[in-house]
């Protein structure tokens, strides 16, 4: 007897319908055709002992399961459940006239409990697209799967509830949640504010113009001078996700098993610090079955690289590509995918080896060629893709000691929200432009025209700091949003004179 029964692959971020074919005949054997890999190879053993287990078996007859496409490689354990009931219904063990009504996702422990999956919302995605009537899968995952409206999404604990439930008739509990209060209820509760920062109030201008702009950004200053503190507290001024960039974020995290148990919903912007002993490809992504990296996992957040030099110079290098595209595309023999990668990257770094620079009472002090040396592993190109360079002075004991308590990050993102919705009319007829830091050179040119004073202003400083032209159109981007932020329709004098002054590494007496 033949059944059909459905999962689902996940490839990129978007899913792939799996049809299941099992069919019993005579003789002994069991054979599992169509690609799969060793985690599902060993299914057999999780199956029949969670069957046996549950009062089940699997007969002593010859069973041939296909996967299909057969040419598709697949991978992972979360087919458990789905082979379980195909070969279920194929035996007559069970009654499941609708089986093929439903995509049925989980793996398997031996006493026939579900664990949690991964990429359940791309799946639910694609199972909705194609009609099916619901989704069956372990209950962590189901507020995930929930997301997506039209779909009737069962969240279950063990497999005997879904025998259940074809076999007895006996109900499933649905899964519902309301999006948009979920996604609403997250929104506004940062856990890091800028309030608990002393002092460094021209940091605290420059991360309001980075979040606004959606400008990369590197802090530089000795050990001890906020750098790390700032940068955590930059998401918490950062505009709020739209729905839309919500479900693309929670699709991302999805895919790599990361949203929290029993989330629907992500509701604030990734903030991802990777450790500088990275490598190129946990950062990009990639692997023998390509999985989103860093750089995918802080889109639409943050990115923050702390000590920048530490870093591997070949793994900064393979950042420079998706930092312009906004996107990095993993190719492969047989196959390739497209992660999106939208995000602010915020680098900090210490000025030299020792941390100090140009300090008379520092306790250690580097020479001009171990300085050299050490500023040189952060390559010319990946420094000109980053919007805006500020040096982090340590603050004060009479600031660190002031009682009073700093503008708070609530205030501060109401200003970027304005200034973002500014852009946003700006750009309303581009689809791939949203706000300052993504404009090409022809919007450039279009919303960012200068007064002969001003151009002047910015030919000098050109020409005095020898800066390139990538450079050129980052301070061009910069003084629109400090433009914005002001509410000032043209770009003055005053607004080129502060983004020239976020130059800080291309002066002369940092880099030679």
């Amino acid at each position: 007897m033949l059944k059909k029964v459905f999962g689902s692959a996940v490839f990129g971020v978007e899913a792939t319908t799996i049809m299941v074919e099992v069919n019993v005949d005579k003789g002994v054997g069991y054979h599992l055709v169509g690609l799969p890999d060793n985690a599902i190879k060993e299914s057999n053993f999780r199956i029949a002992a969670a069957l046996q287990n549950n009062g089940f078996k699997i007969p002593g007859k010859k069973i041939i399961i296909n996967m299909s496409p057969a040419d598709l490689r697949k991978e992972g354990s979360a087919y458990d459940l789905t082979l379980a009931m195909g070969i279920l219904a194929a035996t007559n063990q069970i009654k499941a006239d609708n089986l093929e009504d439903y995509v049925i996702m989980g793996e398997l422990s031996l006493d026939g409990t579900l664990q949690p999956i991964k990429g359940a919302l791309p799946i639910a995605i694609k199972a909705h697209e194609e009609g099916f009537k619901g989704f069956i899968l372990p209950k962590q995952n189901a507020k995930e799967a929930a997301i997506v409206s039209g779909l009737n999404v069962y969240g279950v604990d063990t497999i005997s509830q879904v025998i259940d439930y074809f076999d007895k008739g006996e109900a499933l509990e649905q899964t519902i949640i309301d999006v948009k209060e979920e996604f609403n209820r997250n929104l506004n509760f940062p856990e890091f504010d800028f309030a608990d920062v002393k002092g460094q109030e021209g940091i605290k201008r420059c991360m309001e113009i980075a979040a606004a702009g959606g400008h990369n950004i590197i802090l530089i200053g000795p050990p001890g001078a906020g750098k790390t503190m700032l940068a955590k507290r930059l998401p918490s001024i950062l505009p709020p996700m739209t729905l839309s960039e919500a479900l693309e974020t929670t699709k991302i995290h999805s895919v790599v098993g990361r949203v929290k148990e029993n989330t629907g919903l992500m509701a604030q912007r990734p903030f991802r610090s990777p450790h500088h002993t990275i490598s190129n490809v946990a950062l990009v992504g990639g692997g023998s079955y390509p999985q989103p990296g860093e750089i995918s996992m802080s889109h639409n957040g943050v990115l923050f690289l702390d000590e920048l030099p530490e870093f591997k110079r070949d793994v900064l290098e393979v950042m420079r590509q998706p930092l312009e595209d906004r996107e990095v595309t993993i190719s492969r023999a047989k196959f390739t995918v497209t992660y999106p990668c939208s995000f602010m990257l915020v680098a900090s770094m210490n000025p030299s080896p020792s941390g100090y620079f140009n300090d008379p009472n520092a306790p250690l002090t580097s020479s001009p060629a171990e300085m050299q040396r050490y500023l040189s592993k952060v390559s010319g190109p990946l420094l000109d893709r980053i919007d805006i360079h500020i040096e982090v002075t340590p603050v004060p004991f009479e600031k660190l000691s002031d009682e009073r308590k700093g503008e708070s990050s609530v205030d501060i993102r109401k200003r970027v929200t304005a200034a973002r919705v500014k852009q946003t009319e700006r750009f309303s007829d581009s689809d791939s432009v949203h706000y300052n830091a993504q404009m090409n050179v022809k919007q450039i040119r279009k919303h960012c025209k200068l007064d002969d004073a001003s151009k002047e202003l910015l030919k000098t400083a050109m020409e005095r700091l020898n800066l390139s032209a990538r450079a050129y159109d980052r301070i061009l981007k910069v003084s629109r949003t400090i433009a914005d932020l002001e509410a000032s329709l043209d770009i003055n004098g005053s607004h080129i004179s502060e983004a020239i002054q976020y130059r800080s590494l291309d002066r002369e007496g940092w880099l030679g």
